[in-house]
């Protein structure tokens, strides 16, 4: 209980993530901007992925795959990942700020339980919480360039900014279950939809990747 206690509240007061939060507000705003925005799993078209050259997919996972803290796949977009899991077998990858990072799941435990939840999926073990870091760890796993890897979250400061500064093609999702969070993680989110918007707004874009030259290519109704 504590565990947790001390992960919920850590990961709500990020420390790195405040100060990264500010820099990029404040210098390079383009960082938060992802490359596609889906409201989940189901609007992606893997195989177009795949047939553009991305060689794997690393997902985020608490409101990217699951309900916050939660080690089960979220219903509603378990045969999306299937589908996901059919096109890239064996390149499927959890990054995570709660499973596999040492600071909360020092023994691995976590992420191994999730392993066994999640049949097919490898949680990197990794020592720095997102933004901060670079893709050593994720290029090791998947043995090819971050240019070559689908990152796949649910916040612009954290995931989708880890991911363009280092080079993957970022994809935003919709949070699968915002009621769930913490009321301060409720509350940033507000604010970083809002400031996201404003620089859509004013005519900012995201930066370009080598191998997408059309984002909308790779969206696709979800089946009914």
């Amino acid at each position: 209980m504590r565990q947790w206690w001390k992960r919920v509240h850590g990961q709500s007061l990020n420390a790195a993530g405040i100060a990264s939060f500010l820099s990029v507000a404040t210098r390079e705003p383009h960082l938060a901007l992802p490359h596609l925005s889906v409201s989940d799993l189901r609007w992606i078209d893997w195989a177009e992925l795949e047939r553009i050259g991305f060689r794997g997919v690393v997902f985020d996972k608490d409101n990217t795959l699951t309900a916050p803290y939660s080690l089960c796949l979220c219903p509603k977009i378990s045969a999306a990942f299937s589908r996901c899991q059919a096109v890239f077998p064996g390149r499927i990858a959890v990054f995570s700020n709660s499973v596999g990072l040492h600071q909360y799941d020092a023994d691995s435990s976590e992420a191994r339980a999730f392993e066994e939840s999640v049949g097919g999926i490898h949680v990197i073990r990794h020592e720095m919480k997102k933004p901060a870091g670079t893709a050593e760890d994720i290029e090791n796993y998947f043995g090819c360039p971050a240019a070559d890897i689908v990152m796949v979250g649910d916040r612009y400061f954290t995931d989708i900014v880890y991911g363009n500064r280092n080079g993957f093609l970022t994809i935003l999702t919709e949070p699968l279950c915002p009621s769930k969070e913490p009321f301060i993680v409720k509350q940033v989110r507000k604010l970083e939809d809002y400031l996201v918007q404003s620089w859509y707004k004013s005519g900012l874009k995201p930066i370009r990747h080598v191998l997408l030259s059309e984002a909308h290519s790779c969206v696709k109704d979800p089946p009914s």
